[in-house]
């Protein structure tokens, strides 16, 4: 699945992204990259806003895995459990960036996956600008097949 195929599945299936700006940036062996400008996820200081940095880093997360599972319209997605620390303001573009886990958690996820239909994963989300930390965010994950 490319780029944007990603990016119109999101708009189509969370229309609050369309309204946010996401952008599906990157989707390749590091990881899932999405962005979002902070004109559209504005607070009163004019920088972003903490819930949209919030909802782009889950939105991160949320697309890896959907990827990862080839977005197979029979298998749901859902954030389970999440927690962020915000480092230091975004002023131009909220860019989240969520690394794959490594080989023993994915084999884990996908044989319980399997195995069961259902499987639950903790992923990590870094949102940076201008190549700093401004926000790191953790979050469960759970699969199932629908």
């Amino acid at each position: 699945m490319t780029t944007s195929e990603a990016e119109k599945y999101l708009h189509e299936q969370i229309p609050i992204t369309r309204a946010m700006g996401v952008r599906v940036a990157a989707h390749d062996e590091n990881g899932f990259v999405i962005d979002a400008p902070v004109a559209l996820n504005s607070n009163h200081l004019g920088t972003a806003f903490g819930g949209s940095i919030n909802a782009v880093a889950t939105l991160a997360a949320y697309g890896l895995l959907w990827l990862e599972l080839r977005g197979d319209p029979a298998v749901h997605v859902v954030v389970a459990e999440s927690s962020i620390r915000f480092l230091r303001p975004v002023r131009e573009k909220i860019v989240a960036i969520c690394r794959r886990p490594g080989a023993d958690e994915w084999t884990a996820f996908r044989t319980q996956f399997s195995e069961k239909g259902k499987a639950r994963i903790t992923l990590h989300v870094n949102v940076v600008e201008e190549g700093q930390a401004a926000a790191e965010f953790e979050g469960i994950f759970v699969a199932r097949s629908g």
